[in-house]
């Protein structure tokens, strides 16, 4: 099949919705159909060897045939730049599509958030009679109510906007997929999408790179911190994660010495979460930039627990990639969610760690101590999770039931 998958973010840029797209792709590829990928121009996150680099607007990729769409301003500007860019975007890369994508289209998979994206789906379906399928990770505009980026009276008109698109992206698409039950059954209650309509489809994860790490790359040495025991989040530091509860805890950890949490990443809200370090002379918590996709697994080698934070002001069931990428590592993970969260669900059934509300200082505290105590453990407990992403959240096992989707969409 020819099948297109647009989403705004992908390699080289660093997050784990850009690995999530590229494993699709890959993925999809290997199992023999002929893959596009439309995609935004790389400018944001990337690993710092690669700032400022120009990239190609199309390339072939080991046979993956990319096309990169210049946009104006989507990320680290305000509210207002950022919704009219949203809104454009989807013009933009039907555009670009039109010029590059000659010939049939089977299916087009579109990533959302962006939801303004979605829209480009809807019209991609009419032109080339592709089957849309929506891979809804986060409920927009409800996240953002949620978060207080979309709050009052001045935001009113915006926030009817988006749920006008968002009803309109839902009604036209010919199957939707979540990656949570419970936020399959949000969207069914709260959304009014048809139960025949939308599906539970997992995140997966590719194993093979964190398999088989043959090479002298040692991010303990060059980060300084041989003999400490490294609680890592790795990934975009943003509103939705609330990294401020994780200061917290770390200052509430300052009498462990030999622990430090290691964020290595970028964000929006980066920037107040260095004031809050510098706010409480902490030095138990490092901040280093981006690293490439290649690099990672040795990052996630050399940690010995994974750290995932979602802030409490959230209120769907989104389930963090990052708890994945852990799983595939074989390393065991402390999470701190908000209480809707399906990833208490997923480190329970896997066993692979632990997880408190994101808003209870002194369960995350205890959850912490409690991994730190466990040394001995860390290995058995990683393995779980291994052995559940195997056996459930691998890229062969989801894509066979993505591409289910393909002949029944309709």
């Amino acid at each position: 099949m020819n099948i297109l998958i647009v989403a705004d973010i992908y390699p080289p840029e660093v997050s784990s919705a850009a690995h999530l797209m590229q494993e699709l792709a890959e993925g999809l590829k290997k199992h023999g159909h002929n893959i596009w990928v439309a995609t935004t121009y790389p400018k944001y996150y990337l690993p710092k060897e690669l700032e400022g680099q120009k990239f190609e607007l199309f390339s072939d990729e080991s046979g993956i045939k990319v096309i990169r769409i210049k946009t104006t301003p989507l990320k680290k500007v305000n509210f207002i730049i950022r919704g009219v860019s949203q809104i454009i975007l989807p013009f933009l890369f039907f555009f670009k599509i039109k010029k590059y994508v000659r010939g049939k289209l089977d299916v087009v998979i579109v990533y959302s958030p962006p939801l303004p994206l979605a829209l480009a789906g809807g019209m991609i379906k009419r032109h080339y009679g592709a089957k849309f399928i929506l891979n809804i990770q986060d409920i927009f505009p409800q996240n953002a109510i949620d978060l207080g980026v979309l709050k009052g009276w001045k935001h009113k008109p915006a926030v009817w906007l988006f749920e006008w698109m968002e009803k309109k992206v839902y009604r036209k698409a010919d199957k939707i997929t979540f990656h949570s039950e419970g936020g399959r059954k949000f969207l069914i209650e709260k959304k009014g999408v048809s139960e025949e309509k939308i599906i539970t489809l997992h995140n997966w994860v590719d194993i093979e790179p964190f398999k088989n790490l043959t090479k002298d790359i040692s991010f303990r040495k060059k980060y300084g911190l041989e003999g400490k025991f490294i609680i890592l989040f790795g990934g975009i530091i943003g509103p939705a994660q609330g990294m401020e509860f994780m200061v917290e805890v770390a200052r509430k950890l300052a009498d462990l010495k030999d622990l430090v949490f290691l964020l290595v990443g970028d964000g929006s809200e980066k920037p107040k979460v260095e004031e809050l370090i510098n706010k409480y002379s902490l030095s138990n918590i490092i901040i280093k930039p981006f690293i490439s996709k290649e690099e990672y697994p040795y990052l996630v080698k050399d940690s010995d627990v994974g750290l995932v934070c979602l802030s409490e002001k959230n209120k769907t069931s989104f389930v963090p990639g990052k708890i994945l990428g852990y799983m595939a590592a074989g390393k065991p993970i402390i999470a701190f969610l908000n209480k809707e969260s399906d990833g208490f669900a997923v480190l329970n059934e896997a066993g692979c760690g632990y997880a408190v509300k994101s808003d209870d200082l002194e369960e995350a505290e205890k959850i912490t101590r409690k991994i730190y105590a466990e040394k001995d453990r860390l290995k058995e407990i990683g393995e779980n999770g291994f052995k559940y992403a195997s056996e459930n959240l691998a890229v062969d096992v989801i894509l066979n039931k993505l591409e289910k989707l393909f002949s029944d969409s309709q």
